[in-house]
């Protein structure tokens, strides 16, 4: 059952199938309920119907990035969009195939790397694609800002500032990373580039099916950024993959089985890698969504007690300078 008991999901599917009417589909069909960390998901048999309750019609913004997708990233066809009461809604038709991240556990070593090459061809064409003048900014996961007359780490460092106050947060802590930031927020700029990031890129959306990749989806982060922030999500989820999959694989998803992706990655997009002073800029990138999610969800317990998967925790290590990124730039294994 979905998290929130039969309630929340009954009253999920009632907005489903309010999607459905709307759109002039048939809404008496099997609506089989999909995982999904932002919005509610449900897969009939030729449709998948995505609802936003938050109240940035942030669907709005993907009906209108589809039609300007390049062919390559194999986008679903955009059947209807619309919005009821406290929530927008948008119907895709359905693409064959399952979440890349559920095949994973089962697939050889061969179709992991093919994968990771055809996943590469597909965010060059992205990333070969600028973002339109006309699209409504949402936010992002980093806590960084476009603009040519403003800093692209304000915000970030009024988080630090925020956090300082939180329970179980040392100022220690803060006061090293405020200096990380400080001291490398000019290699991130200009930070008003026109080119077009997924910005959410873990492999949950990334449609595999009959070994080949059969559509990137879930384009509702998608805005215009330098192309190497699309690898502060995806080198976080190599290293914590358990954190971005449904409950019912989680035992399935080892971290061990995505250590190599990076470096297959590298092999296949090395521009992505490269970038200038490409290791500070994705400290940069990892602190300011961890200080995000740090605001969000205030530590429960000292860092000591926390998980090594907890944002906490991660940026302490990002602060010590021995995290996840660290160990893929020295050339180790990821964790």
């Amino acid at each position: 059952m979905p998290p929130g008991g039969p309630t929340a999901s009954g009253l999920a599917l009632a907005r489903a199938k309010y999607a459905l009417d709307a759109a002039g589909l048939t809404s008496n069909v099997e609506l089989t309920r999909a995982h999904s960390v932002t919005n509610e998901v449900w897969l009939s048999a030729d449709f998948a119907i995505r609802v936003n309750r938050r109240p940035d019609h942030r669907l709005r913004r993907e009906a209108l990035l589809g039609p300007v997708l390049p062919p390559e990233v194999k986008y679903p066809k955009i059947v209807a969009y619309g919005a009821g009461t406290g929530f927008d809604w948008l119907i895709v038709a359905r693409s064959p195939g399952r979440v890349l991240s559920r095949c994973w556990p089962s697939m050889s070593d061969a179709q992991r790397r093919n994968a990771v090459r055809e996943l590469a061809t597909v965010l060059k064409a992205l990333h070969a694609t600028p973002a339109p003048t006309d699209l409504v900014d949402v936010g992002a996961p980093q806590l960084l800002q476009r603009g040519r007359d403003t800093s692209p780490v304000a915000p970030l460092l009024a988080g630090l500032e925020r956090a300082r106050a939180l329970p179980n947060v040392g100022a220690g802590m803060i006061d090293q990373l405020t200096d990380i930031v400080r001291a490398t927020q000019s290699l991130i700029e200009p930070f008003d580039v026109p080119t077009l990031i997924h910005g959410d890129l873990t492999f949950e959306n990334v449609l595999w099916d009959d070994d080949r990749i059969a559509g990137l989806i879930d384009f509702e982060w998608s805005r215009p950024a330098p192309p190497d922030l699309e690898l502060d999500v995806l080198l976080r989820f190599c290293a914590f993959p358990e954190l971005h999959v449904a409950d019912d694989y989680v035992d399935e998803t080892l971290t061990q089985d995505y250590r190599v992706v990076p470096h297959w990655m590298r092999e296949s997009y090395v521009e992505l890698f490269t970038t200038r002073n490409a290791l500070e800029r994705l400290r940069l990138y990892a602190i300011a969504f961890d200080v995000r999610q740090l605001l969000t969800s205030p530590p429960p317990a000292p860092l000591h007690d926390l998980p090594p998967s907890h944002e906490l925790q991660r940026l302490h290590r990002l602060a010590q300078k021995r995290s996840y990124l660290d160990n893929f730039a020295s050339g180790e294994e990821m964790m």
